[in-house]
C-alpha cells in the first residue's frame, strides 16, 4: 500500500486573489490490526509503510514483550492484518489482561480512548530505572533533530506526517522512519533497531512529536537513555522520564535546546 496518494484540490491564494485546481500529495492513513494468538489486541491508524517493524516496535515498546526472541512468528496480510505468534502464550495473555484498560483503537492523535488521565497509569506501573551511563555530545542531538527536517521525504511531500530517528551515541544513524503518528513513528524505530540487533542502551531517540509521557515510557521500556524532539516536552513526559532515568530534551533548534531530565548524560 502506497504511503501518499494524488489529491484534486482547490487552491485559493487570497493576496494574489486568485483561485484554481491543482494535483497534491496527501498523506495516506491506513488500519493496521494486530491479532496476537487469534485475540485482537489492538488496531492501530498509521502510515501503511514498515508494518512488521511498527509491530515489533510497539510490542517492545508497550511491554507486551521484553525481546524479539519471544516472537515465534509475524505474518502481515495485504489487509493490513497483522498475526502474531508469541512463544510463551500464557505469560503475553497475562500481559494483555494487565493491559486490558488501556488497549485501544490507537488513532493518529495518538491519545487513549479512556478518559483516564495519564497519571493514574503512572501510579500503576512499577518502573525499572534506567542504569546507563551512556553520554552524548549536545552536537550530536542537535544534528540528529536537525536532520529529520532534510531526511523526511514524506513530511516534505505532505507536511502531514512525524518522523523520528535512533542514532548510535557517536551519531550514527540505526533507523529513520515517517508516520502520520507520533507514537508509531517512535514504535518503527524501534522495531527496526531490534530486528537489527541493536544495543538500545547505547542509543538515543530524535523525534518531531511532543515528548508526552507515553511518547517516554516507550523509550524507556526499550533502554533508550535519552529522547529529544525540536518541539516541547509536556508535564506528563517530565514526570515520566524523571522516574525512569530518561534524559529528555525538548525545542532542539538552532543550536538550543531544553535539558527538562537528567543532564549528566550530556556533553556540552
Amino acid at each position: 500500500m502506497e504511503e501518499t496518494r494524488k489529491q484534486m484540490i482547490l487552491r485559493v491564494d487570497s493576496k494574489a486573489k486568485s483561485k484554481g485546481e491543482i494535483e497534491d500529495t496527501v498523506a495516506v492513513e491506513a488500519a493496521v490490526h494486530i491479532v496476537i494468538q487469534g485475540i485482537h489486541y489492538a488496531t492501530i491508524l498509521c502510515t501503511p509503510a514498515n508494518v512488521r517493524e511498527l509491530v515489533v516496535g510497539h510490542l517492545l515498546s508497550e511491554g507486551i514483550v521484553d525481546s524479539t526472541d519471544e516472537i515465534r512468528k509475524i505474518d502481515v496480510g495485504d489487509d493490513l492484518r497483522c498475526s502474531v505468534m508469541i512463544k510463551d502464550s500464557k505469560r503475553v495473555k497475562d500481559k494483555i489482561a494487565a493491559a486490558t484498560p488501556f488497549a485501544r483503537i490507537i488513532l493518529t492523535g495518538c491519545g487513549s480512548t479512556s478518559p483516564s488521565p495519564f497519571h493514574k497509569l503512572k501510579d500503576r506501573l512499577s518502573f525499572r530505572s534506567l542504569s546507563s551511563r551512556t553520554r552524548v555530545r549536545v552536537e550530536r542531538v542537535a544534528e540528529a533533530v536537525s536532520d529529520l527536517n532534510t531526511q523526511a521525504l514524506t513530511f516534505r511531500k505532505t507536511g502531514g506526517v512525524h518522523a523520528a530517528c535512533l542514532r548510535h551515541v557517536n551519531g550514527g544513524e540505526i533507523a529513520l522512519a515517517e508516520d502520520v503518528g507520533r507514537h508509531n513513528a517512535v514504535d518503527k524505530v524501534i522495531g527496526m533497531g531490534a530486528l537489527e540487533g541493536c544495543n538500545f542502551n547505547e542509543s538515543f531517540l530524535a523525534s518531531t512529536g511532543r515528548l508526552s509521557g507515553d511518547i517516554v515510557l516507550k523509550a524507556a521500556r526499550v533502554g533508550v537513555p535519552l529522547l529529544a524532539s525540536i518541539t516541547s516536552a509536556l508535564s506528563s513526559g517530565i514526570d515520566i522520564a524523571e522516574a525512569t532515568g530518561v534524559t529528555l530534551i525538548g525545542f532542539v533548534r538552532g543550536g538550543r535546546m531544553n535539558i527538562y531530565t537528567h543532564p549528566e548524560r550530556l556533553e556540552v
